[in-house]
């Protein structure tokens, strides 16, 4: 079967993966807020699957403060103790923990590079990689740019945010798109993803 009659990329195959992939993946974020949410999420998705984390994102939502940097970088010991007790999310403790750290990391950042996207878009000259995917090109686990951006991140503090990791954060907020070649969403995730969360101002 020819690449160009896929629908989809083949590993949305569940209600939420689908929706996800459709509506999010891929989509260029400039949204600091949202950044930090992927950033969160692809460290909790280390060693489980992203269907796991998804099915748990509200609850990640919930108990990170809807991922307000400012207010995650709040967060005390006793903050981690209760939320590593509550089955909403993946309960590491350590990947908890580094919820905090990196949310301190990235005001850093802020502080430093005015934003968060401005930072992490500098490891992609500011455009998209596109690199439509198929037999002959498949998708890396890690590329030169993302090696950049994880040795630049730890650099700051960041926990959970080696290579493969953070390649997977450019292919969630569309710093790169690897969307499969006949995939219906390739020309959708060229677009500017629009702000879901609302500002806490």
């Amino acid at each position: 079967m020819a690449d160009t009659e896929h629908i989809r990329c083949a590993w949305a195959t569940t209600e939420a993966m689908i929706q996800y992939h459709d509506e999010e993946w891929g989509v260029p974020s400039r949204d600091d807020q949202h950044l930090f949410e992927m950033l969160v999420l692809e460290g909790a998705q280390a060693g489980l699957s992203w269907s796991t984390i998804l099915n748990k994102r509200e609850g990640y939502r919930a108990l990170f403060a809807g991922f307000d940097i400012d207010k995650v970088a709040r967060f005390t010991e006793k903050d981690v103790e209760r939320i590593v007790l509550d089955p909403r999310i993946v309960r590491n403790r350590a990947k908890i923990a580094s919820a905090v750290l990196n949310a301190r990391a990235v005001q850093q950042i802020q502080q430093e590079h005015g934003s968060f996207a401005d930072f992490v878009w500098s490891f992609v000259d500011g455009k998209t990689i596109d690199t439509p995917r198929d037999t002959k090109n498949p998708t890396p686990a890690s590329t030169p740019e993302s090696d950049a951006l994880s040795k630049a991140l730890k650099k700051y503090g960041c926990k959970f945010v080696g290579t493969t990791i953070c390649y997977a954060f450019m292919q969630a907020t569309g710093m790169v798109n690897d969307h499969a070649a006949g995939c219906m969403s390739r020309v959708k995730a060229k677009t500017k993803r629009k702000t879901v969360a609302k500002s806490a101002h």
